[in-house]
């Protein structure tokens, strides 16, 4: 492995996005390595709390990843029964049939098909293999067709305007611990990159897997797996790129349960969307985006993780259970559960109370946008949750057994704007830590889906329009827009500006509801009733 470490920090991140656009050695913009000092986030009283801004682990990924001479490329044609090294150097390189091993380090340009064939690289434990793939397809009907058995790291670069597709066996002759499980399969470091495209079609089980860390650095890639699609050990990481992955599983993930500072999924750029029959992205650790687009078109949990941080990037979750969960890492993790309500725990609102664990989880949210539609539980965590900049809309759910927000600890809102509305019977409001003021809207019949909801000061000024995709029953909002004390009217109808989530409109032809005075909270009081505990 390399000698050095490099951390990455959201300036980091910065800088190695740069480097996606490159195409080949002649051309190729490097940048260097870049260290952050920065440490973990706040410590609790059992364990450390790991923040967007402060993630703090290691990466294989550096400048030199992209940068190459192409005058040292070893050209491989692939062809059924006829694949062969095409240039001068070829070191490194043995053909066996249909088989072809990668034994050195070094540039390797592959082209051509194989229908039931395999690439193998099988290089030293200090060695750097970079393989171009420059128009390939492959196919093994008795296991993976790319597999990386060992190598310090291995590059796959996608050719500028080239179109590559991998695809495996529906049974693996090949079984055991470290035996090749996806048709794109890593025991080292991986990294992806590249600006051409690549269709991974896992049909036995994974797509695409590194046993070590991975990273996607850019490329336009394609991912349809029977379980998990995309998935590092260590960590995964996309800087930049378009990805598309259905997945059986999970969608995107890293899972590594043992190592401290593993385990983490990085989002920081590009565009990723999932549609997952388990979690859609999941990390053991901590998953952090920081920027890009992350659209989650249907999972089970939308995002999972012990820690869930959100400091950029546009999110969009579709959950058949929560929409985001801070818990121990398992789908089957226990959630936060039925509750009294905020008003019924000691300090006020902001927790469900009723016994409920507060346990080394959290979800924070310092940016970006993010937004959910859940049928359980819409922003879950198993201990606290922070809101502080960024815009969090949550479509709830309509049964009572599940809220549009539930934190066993306090949620502390001190910035941003939040919109959560959903079923009324496990309400949970900011807590007493928060210094952003709100208003909790409890409406005495549902509200259909498709109306619009305003909140409106005394002066007459609409501060928020919410238009709900679902029926509700209650409605939490915060912004700077609200102060502390102020009586609020509540409008339902009139005219709004967009078909759902936060906009601006009017109450022209609106219906009164009632009011609400900002920062009193309470379970199922709706509006104009009484006050409740703070």
């Amino acid at each position: 492995m390399r000698s050095f470490r490099t951390y990455l920090s959201v300036a980091a991140v910065a800088l190695a996005v740069s480097l996606a656009g490159c195409s080949n050695a002649a051309t190729s913009s490097t940048s260097s390595s870049t260290s952050s000092s920065s440490t973990a986030g706040s410590t609790s009283d059992s364990a450390q709390t790991v923040t967007a801004a402060t993630i703090e682990a290691d990466t294989h990924f550096d400048s030199d990843d992209l940068t190459w001479d192409p005058a040292s490329e070893v050209a491989v044609s692939l062809a059924d029964g006829g694949s062969k090294v095409t240039s001068s150097a070829s070191t490194g390189v043995a053909v066996d049939g249909n088989t072809v091993t990668i034994s050195a380090a070094g540039t390797y340009r592959l082209s051509g098909s194989l229908s039931d064939g395999q690439i193998v690289v099988a290089a030293g434990d200090s060695d750097t293999v970079r393989i171009i793939l420059d128009g390939v397809e492959l196919g093994n009907s008795t296991g993976s067709p790319f597999s990386v058995k060992s190598a310090d790291e291995a590059i796959v670069y996608l050719e500028d305007g080239s179109s590559n597709t991998l695809t495996d066996a529906t049974s693996y002759a090949e079984q055991g611990e470290d035996a090749p499980n996806a048709a794109l399969f890593s025991m080292t470091d991986l990294t992806i990159a590249g600006p051409g495209s690549l269709t991974v079609n896992g049909n036995y089980n994974d797509g695409i897997v590194s046993k070590d860390g991975l990273v996607m650095a850019s490329g336009k890639v394609t991912v349809d797996a029977k379980d998990d699609g995309i998935r590092g050990k260590d960590y995964t990481v996309l800087l930049d790129g378009a990805y598309q992955v259905t997945a059986g599983g999970d969608g995107v993930k890293a899972d590594n349960e043992t190592d401290a500072n593993r385990g983490w999924l990085l989002v920081s750029g590009g565009s990723l969307t999932v549609t997952a029959g388990d979690d859609g992205v999941k990390a053991f650790n901590t998953l952090s985006i920081t920027g890009g687009t992350v659209t989650v078109a249907e999972s089970e949990e939308g995002l999972e993780a012990q820690h869930v941080a959100v400091s950029g990037g546009d999110v969009t979750v579709t959950s058949n259970d929560d929409g985001v969960n801070a818990s121990g890492g398992s789908s089957n993790s226990a959630d936060s559960g039925a509750g009294t309500g905020p008003g019924d725990m000691g300090g006020g609102g902001g927790g469900m109370g009723g016994g409920e664990t507060v346990g080394d989880y959290t979800v924070d949210v310092s940016g970006g946008t993010l937004t959910i539609n859940s049928q359980g539980d819409g922003l879950d965590s198993n201990g606290n949750a922070t809101i502080s900049g960024g815009t969090v809309v949550v479509n709830g759910p309509t049964n009572d057994g599940n809220g549009a927000l539930d934190v066993n600890g306090e949620l502390t809102v001190t910035g941003g704007t939040v919109a959560a509305a959903g079923s009324a019977g496990m309400a949970v409001t900011p807590g007493t830590s928060s210094t952003q003021s709100g208003v909790q809207v409890t409406f005495n019949s549902s509200v259909a889906a498709g109306t619009p909801v305003h909140i409106v000061d005394p002066s007459g000024t609409v501060v928020a329009s919410f238009v709900t995709t679902k029926s509700i029953a209650s409605l939490v909002f915060s912004s700077s827009g609200i102060s502390e004390g102020q009586t609020y009217t509540v409008y339902t109808g009139g005219k709004a500006d967009a078909k759902a989530g936060l906009t601006t409109g009017s109450i022209d032809g609106a219906d009164k509801q009632g009011t609400v005075t900002a920062g009193q909270y309470t379970q199922a009081q709706g509006p104009g009733g009484g006050g409740g505990r703070r």
